[in-house]
């Protein structure tokens, strides 16, 4: 764990499985044609369904705002043959974070290296590099470990979620241990592309109902959590801040 002198620590952990907000690690061709089918059937991912609006958006507060290395990311993840099924945003997400904090280090985990790697020249050029530290693998087993050594427990700022749905509940309960009183944990895709308002006999994909029953499953917990204060934030396909406050 990569940790600055006072103990505090940034981490990233996402993508569970082969790609953003994926879920089931049945490899990569599986889970991209997974990923197409829940957005062929849950349609637009925007509050905003004009899409002459959202560019409007993006030309007059995103863009002019954005450092030239994201733009770059930006611009890689657009250009690459998986973009239409998964965003890939490992690297734009460790980057970003690296970005707006000089000195404090990132912790970013992945199941698929190649998830990082794809962004990586971009983030040695901007000089960030250095202080992401990648780990391949399962996200659980690293937060086990990192919860050996006491040292770890409140030193974490903020941590960003976005993995296996049927695992949320096993990251929140570690997480609380390791995110300092005060810090942030964001979990994505608490909204399931709007599935989890569908009636029972909604005809849903079984990939997209089973993995809705977790998502659901997180957001009544959640609900009744003393130790955090939750923000829903109703964008994308929802992204739920959780203010740890015990």
């Amino acid at each position: 764990m990569a940790t600055t002198a006072n103990g505090a620590a940034t981490t990233t952990t996402t993508n569970g499985v082969n790609g953003a907000a994926n879920g089931a690690a049945n490899g990569a061709n599986g889970a991209n044609g997974k990923e197409q089918g829940r957005h062929q059937e849950v349609g637009h991912k925007s509050l905003l369904q004009s899409d002459a609006l959202y560019q409007y958006i993006l030309e007059t507060s995103v863009y002019p705002r954005e450092p030239e290395c994201m733009k770059e990311l930006r611009e890689i993840t657009a250009k690459h043959p998986w973009y239409i099924n998964d965003d890939r945003r490992l690297h734009r997400y460790s980057s970003r974070t690296a970005l707006a904090s000089p000195t404090t280090p990132i912790l970013a985990m992945d199941i698929n290296r190649e998830n990082y790697e794809l962004g990586l020249p971009v983030i040695e050029k901007a000089g960030v590099a250095h202080k992401i530290d990648f780990r391949e693998g399962p996200a659980l087993p690293v937060l086990d470990q990192l919860l050996e050594d006491k040292k770890n427990y409140g030193s974490f700022d903020f941590v960003f979620v976005d993995a296996d749905k049927d695992n949320y509940l096993n990251y929140h309960k570690r997480l609380l241990d390791l995110v300092k009183p005060g810090g942030l944990i964001a979990y994505d895709n608490t909204l399931w592309n709007g599935t989890v308002v569908a009636p029972p006999d909604a005809p849903l994909r079984k990939y997209v109902r089973y993995y809705r029953d977790f998502v659901l499953e997180l957001n009544k917990a959640l609900a009744v959590d003393p130790r955090v204060e939750i923000c829903q934030l109703p964008v994308g396909d929802g992204v739920t801040l959780c203010r740890r406050i015990a």
